[in-house]
């Protein structure tokens, strides 16, 4: 079957057609970003400081259970972009297919295992007494509609593997004005606690998901998705499986540490989970420069491994990663510079206040690792490569970062040393990665399978 793709990503100008795709996706995690800022700017100022530890803790907790199954859905996606360039057909729709079975049982366990262990890892993160009611009414309502957040990235990330980016941005805007008007009906008006802020946004994100597949089901192109043809295929699975395992263990092992950490960070107390919890919203917006490009890297590259054109991913690569690396820097330093400003939308209280601004004045000005650790991470993914990622991620983000922080606070009990856990292990990974990526060869496929290495 012939079909078209959305944004040429296989031929034209390297910077133009990565720079139309990529804004999207900008654009789209720029939305998504918003909302989930919304939830607690609402809950901060109209529920009061405690309700914004319950929600501002939620990150590290949420992409704990969640970070997995988005991480394969990202592999599949490679798996698809390698396919759609080496316009083999018939593999990528049954891999599609594939893809959509399993996000639907990952969806469905995701929920039975969030809402029923939401309490115990809530007690082992140390959650404070007085903060636990509020974190579990929280993360339970969150995790009954976790399938949508499941199948919207699994719609979104089908879409953006074969060149369009559009779609998924457009579902999130609505996704993200449809969360702010609910935070404000039924936790600004009807003030119904914490609980209605998560139920606001699986509200939002089901309406984001039903767009993103009644996108996919309307199809006349080669990727459609057909309900009757979503099975289990054998030798799929088994891409997807080999692709995406990696990246979703490199998500879990990420977010295990960021667990831990947040943890050490509820033992200073209710006033400093608010504040990081604040801070942690705000970083959200230094990441779309970095979350962006990395996406777009992994299916530029992996079109073109696919379409056989070692040079265009060359020039991608160079081009992904200095964009990157840039914009994340100047977010950094506007940050760094208007953190007071921004950490006091979310709360009154000074020693909030004190607390995230801290954590921004260490940060922020290291940015430009963290976009350049995840860029190197997409172009690996896209490589075939995605056990190199997730072993340096396993090693110095997760073991690393933890040993440090667990060693160090022993002797020094100050939370600066919580802080300083990320610049420092984003410039060991940066090292590593670049020194792999100089010596890593570019696979000469054109027209072949995916071939997924170590």
């Amino acid at each position: 079957m012939e079909t078209k793709q959305k944004t040429t990503l296989t031929q034209g100008s390297v910077a133009r057609g990565m720079l139309l795709f990529a804004l999207p996706i900008f654009i789209s995690n720029l939305f998504q970003q918003l909302y989930n800022a919304a939830d607690s700017l609402i809950v901060g100022n109209f529920l009061g400081g405690e309700a914004l530890a319950a929600v501002g803790s939620s990150g590290s907790l949420i992409f704990l259970l969640t970070g997995f199954v988005n991480g394969v859905s990202l592999g599949a996606g490679v798996v698809v972009a390698r396919y759609f360039g080496a316009k083999d057909w018939d593999r990528m729709r049954r891999t599609i297919h594939t893809t959509v079975a399993l996000g639907l049982v990952a969806g469905v366990g995701l929920t039975v295992i969030g809402v029923i262990l939401t309490p115990q890892i809530l007690r082992w993160m140390g959650t404070p007494d007085d903060v636990l009611v509020n974190s579990i009414a929280y993360f339970r309502m969150y995790f009954i509609g976790s399938i949508a957040v499941v199948m919207y990235n699994v719609g979104a990330s089908i879409l953006q593997s074969v060149g369009d980016s559009k779609s998924p941005m457009r579902y999130l805007i609505a996704a993200s004005l449809i969360n702010i008007v609910l935070d404000l009906i039924l936790v600004g008006w009807l003030r119904m606690g914490v609980a209605a802020a998560a139920f606001a946004t699986i509200a939002s994100q089901t309406v984001s998901a039903v767009l993103a597949f009644a996108k996919l089901t309307r199809s006349q192109e080669a990727w459609a998705v057909h309900w009757s043809e979503v099975k289990f295929d054998g030798p799929s699975l088994k891409a997807v499986i080999v692709q995406g395992l990696p990246s979703g263990i490199q998500n879990s092992v990420i977010s295990i540490a960021n667990v831990i950490v947040q943890s050490n960070i509820n033992s200073f107390g209710a006033q400093a989970m608010a504040g990081c919890g604040a801070y942690s919203k705000v970083e959200g917006f230094a990441f779309l420069p970095v979350t962006c490009f990395a996406m777009a890297l992994a299916t530029f590259v992996s079109q073109n491994v696919g379409a056989g054109q070692p040079d265009r991913v060359k020039k991608g690569m160079k081009f992904g990663c200095l964009c990157s690396v840039l914009m994340a820097e100047v977010v950094g330093a506007t940050i760094y510079a208007a953190s007071p400003w921004l950490i006091g939308a979310f709360s009154r209280e000074a020693d909030v206040i004190a607390f995230g601004v801290r954590q921004a004045h260490t940060i922020t000005l290291f940015y430009c690792l963290l976009a350049f650790s995840h860029c190197c991470a997409g172009i690996l993914r896209g490589l075939g490569r995605p056990v190199v990622p997730m072993m340096v991620m396993l090693a110095v983000w997760c073991l690393l970062r933890i040993t440090y922080i667990t060693v160090t606070l022993h002797f020094i009990r100050n939370i600066g040393v919580v802080f300083w856990a990320y610049p420092l292990t984003w410039s060991i990974s940066s090292v590593l990665f670049a020194w792999y990526i100089l010596h890593c060869p570019i696979p000469k496929l054109g027209g072949g399978a995916p071939e997924v290495k170590a």
